[in-house]
């Protein structure tokens, strides 16, 4: 909160019951528990942290997305370069 205050960003919280308001973050969270908390029993954060570290590289390096033309989001942004 604090952050936010000192960069001048305003804080708007989504209605309960209402996650359509918040669609992108819905939608990350749902492919971040399907694709790699719900496959593993974390014990420490540390673990946590490096399961998502390696899930972020493979889903920008690897992975292609349909949404930009089939190709990594790391290509897409070498392109836009």
């Amino acid at each position: 909160m604090k952050w936010a205050e000192k960069h001048g960003v305003t804080i708007q919280h989504i209605q309960p019951g209402q996650p359509q308001q918040n669609a992108y973050i819905e939608r990350y969270n749902r492919t971040v528990r399907h694709e790699w908390l719900d496959q593993y029993i974390i014990e420490s954060i540390k673990e946590a942290q490096d399961h998502a570290t390696q899930w972020l590289w493979t889903y920008n390096n690897d992975r292609p997305n349909m949404g930009i033309g089939g190709i990594t989001p790391a290509q897409k942004l070498k392109m836009a370069a």
